[in-house]
């Protein structure tokens, strides 16, 4: 796979209508086409909600600021401070449906 020119998390620009946000979601076709999906950060003047994302092909944005923000996942999440809940160990565990006990 190669390498991409906008990464999830930078502040682009489409050069056409000069529509600014935050690149939140890729998707590539088949045939090479790499579309990019872009989040405005600003708010509709008028109802205060969210504007819609608007989806562009990747040659036409250019970065204007990189990792502006981290992708989910993109930092080490710190160990757990405790094990994670379940059956203590030693427990009899419930066997799977349709088998025999």
């Amino acid at each position: 796979m190669a390498e991409h020119r906008i990464n999830l998390g930078d502040r682009v620009e489409d050069t056409v209508t000069n529509f600014r946000g935050i690149a939140v979601a890729r998707t590539e076709w088949l045939y090479g086409c790499v579309r990019i999906a872009v989040q405005p950060e600003k708010l509709d003047e008028k109802t205060g909600k969210p504007l819609e994302d608007q989806v562009f092909d990747e040659p036409q944005l250019r970065v204007l600021d990189a990792g502006v923000r981290a992708p989910v996942g993109a930092s080490e999440a710190p160990p757990p401070t405790r094990a994670p809940g379940g059956p203590a160990r030693g427990e009899e565990r419930m066997a799977p449906r349709g088998t025999p006990r």
